[in-house]
């Protein structure tokens, strides 16, 4: 198709199934890999993701509905200009994305905590007991397990920083491997009885969960997850702890 031989409605139509294309492409990565549902919303993500929608679907085409006219001097350039700028946009929105993906889900006294890639200072970091906490992974969230530590000036010490937001989830030298403390999650579970009278919100969305899947009550075991923006209900396996489903039920 030369560019000669279109109109300014047909030019922008091609960017803006081009825009879409890439737009919803990024978008599948970001809630496939990095936010397994529903953590994206759950972190406030719409806020950026109408940002992006609206500058890479939107305000692109239509700056080339405007500025495009078949065999205008430099309209190549334009086009040129305008896609970079796309492109930059996109690049800068995922950057941000992808800093405050959420790197590791981390079990903490009775409940999971989400640990994004952006709170873990290097330094930290480099603390850790296990390789596999030493960095944020590349792709989805790594489960962890939060063991308070039995040094009394170390408990101090994290009492005192919990006062400034720090908790044992920003911390990857008191993680261990979720899966060899799997008794001891299941052991801090509620059952999905006593959440119904402690978690009347929870329950709703959880009970309907059930209803659909045809899972029985004794399968499983409450937690709540506290992300930036909501409450998540996860429910994990009553015999092997793995976490079988998260439930948003509650916006902050």
């Amino acid at each position: 198709m030369r560019i000669t031989n279109v109109d300014r409605w047909g030019a922008s139509g091609v960017h803006l199934l081009i825009s879409v294309a890439i737009a919803a492409s990024a978008l599948a990565f970001m809630l496939l890999v990095w936010y397994p549902p529903p953590l994206f919303k759950a972190a406030g993500g719409n806020d950026l993701l109408l940002i992006l929608v609206g500058v890479d679907v939107i305000v692109g085409p239509l700056i080339t509905l405007l500025i495009f006219k078949p065999g205008k001097w430099g309209l190549k350039f334009d086009l040129a200009a305008i896609g970079t700028l796309q492109l930059a946009a996109l690049v800068y929105g995922l950057s941000i994305v992808y800093l405050a993906r959420p790197a590791f889900i981390v079990f903490v006294k009775d409940r999971f905590e989400v640990a994004t890639a952006a709170e873990l200072e290097p330094e930290n970091l480099a603390q850790a007991k296990y390789e596999q906490f030493s960095r944020p992974p590349l792709g989805g969230p790594q489960l962890a397990f939060a063991e308070f530590p039995s040094d009394q000036k170390e408990r101090n010490e994290l009492v005192k920083l919990a006062f400034a937001g720090y908790d044992l989830h920003h911390f990857p030298k008191y993680w261990r491997p979720y899966e060899a403390q799997a008794k001891q999650v299941v052991a801090k579970g509620d059952t999905l009885d006593r959440m119904r009278k402690t978690e009347p919100k929870a329950a709703r969305v959880v009970d309907e969960y059930l209803r659909e899947h045809g899972i029985r009550d004794d399968e499983v075991r409450f937690f709540n997850l506290r992300a930036p923006r909501a409450w998540v209900a996860v429910l994990v396996d009553a015999k092997t702890a793995e976490p079988r489903k998260m439930l948003l039920y509650e916006m902050l």
